[in-house]
């Protein structure tokens, strides 16, 4: 006959299992880089935001990727934060599903998220960091707003310029960067990189006055 005690005790703490899973994640930060999936679309414009997220885990040395809630995600910590790295796998438009759900499971306050993105309004390869506010014609930080619930969480803004003459914005996002740009790029994902630790560490707006409008060639 089983011990009864015995077995509450094993019920329990199977209940307890996605608790400790979760990480008890409060006070964590989480860091989205917007994109599509797939290696056709793994250099256009529009799959910047996946870049900074690669290099970010370099940088930081995250490694270990799995994935969660329709997302590549790597768990680490950085100076005793706890950090998750997402590439949502649901493409641009829908990543708010994804996001949304991980901020459930982790526990991260929306003001704890910060997002990466493209932003035909900048000029190519500068940054702007914003606390929140709208989607400014950004579909994904748009599907964010409507599943997270608000527009307080805060943005990283990298430009990629507008398309020459007539080309349809939905055409030129999904195109490479151009020659000149590609061979600039690496340093202004480093910028955004350095943008990101600011931000953990002194606030963002020391990192708005520090960074924004900067392109990585200037430093």
């Amino acid at each position: 006959m089983v011990d009864s005690k015995l077995f509450d005790f094993f019920r329990k703490n199977k209940r307890l299992t996605p608790s400790s899973d979760q990480l008890k994640m409060s006070g964590g930060y989480m860091i989205v880089g917007l994109g599509n999936p797939g290696n056709e679309y793994q250099k256009n414009r529009h799959n910047v935001g996946f870049m900074a997220i690669e290099n970010i885990a370099r940088e930081f040395k995250i490694e270990g990727k799995k994935v969660k809630s329709k997302a590549i995600i790597l768990e680490g910590k950085r100076d005793n934060k706890k950090i998750i790295l997402v590439k949502p796998q649901t493409f641009m438009n829908l990543s708010g599903t994804a996001v949304a759900s991980l901020l459930h499971f982790y526990k991260i306050d929306p003001e704890n998220l910060i997002v990466i993105h493209d932003d035909l309004d900048l000029p190519s390869l500068s940054i702007r960091i914003r606390p929140g506010g709208g989607a400014g014609g950004q579909k994904g930080v748009a599907s964010i707003i409507q599943h997270v619930g608000t527009q307080q969480f805060q943005r990283i803004r990298i430009g990629i310029g507008r398309p020459p003459g007539r080309m349809d914005a939905a055409a030129y996002v999904l195109q490479n960067f151009s020659k000149e740009d590609e061979k600039n790029l690496p340093f202004l994902l480093d910028t955004v990189t350095q943008a990101v630790e600011c931000i953990l560490d002194a606030g963002i707006e020391i990192a708005m006055n520090k960074f924004n409008g900067e392109t990585g060639l200037d430093r």
